[in-house]
């Protein structure tokens, strides 16, 4: 039983890492607190072993728990977020900015729908919120993205 959740839990993170770290990433607009969740959410889970059903979903949940709590520990405002130092083509550039400019909530969420691919439903379990929350967020998010982005494209 032991080696199979060591497999279980080496494989969600062979499968979840690299994609979990960017989300954490445009979601917090650090590099170092989206590698230091990451760690902390794979550690916890590691920890808890058979009583975690499915790694991967489990991880995505406890990771951006602890990256809104770390956030609201340090009390970053939006514009006080550094612009990563990682090389970028200029559309996911202009796309981190537009989403560093979002209130936390409508960032965590268009984060996890569009890049992490979960349902409303799953969000709102994830932030621990409601589904109608959730889309208001989302939806007050993607205002915004698009009159940032469309605003850019017009200069």
């Amino acid at each position: 039983m032991i080696v199979d959740t060591k497999a279980r839990w080496e494989a969600a993170y062979r499968e979840e890492a690299p994609r979990l770290w960017r989300a954490l990433l445009l979601a917090t607009g650090s590099p170092e607190v989206a590698s230091d969740v990451m760690a902390e959410a794979f550690a916890q889970g590691i920890a808890r072993g058979d009583q975690v059903r499915a790694p991967g979903a489990w991880v995505w949940r406890a990771a951006f728990a602890i990256a809104g709590g770390e956030l609201q520990r340090m009390r970053w405002p939006p514009e006080a977020i550094p612009d990563p130092e990682i090389p970028a083509p200029e559309s996911v550039i202009d796309l981190t900015r537009a989403l560093r400019g979002l209130p936390h909530r409508q960032r965590v969420v268009t984060v996890l729908h569009y890049y992490g691919g979960y349902s409303l439903g799953e969000i709102a379990s994830i932030v621990g919120s409601s589904r109608s929350s959730v889309g208001v967020h989302l939806y007050r998010a993607r205002k915004a993205l698009r009159k940032e982005l469309e605003g850019e494209a017009d200069d």
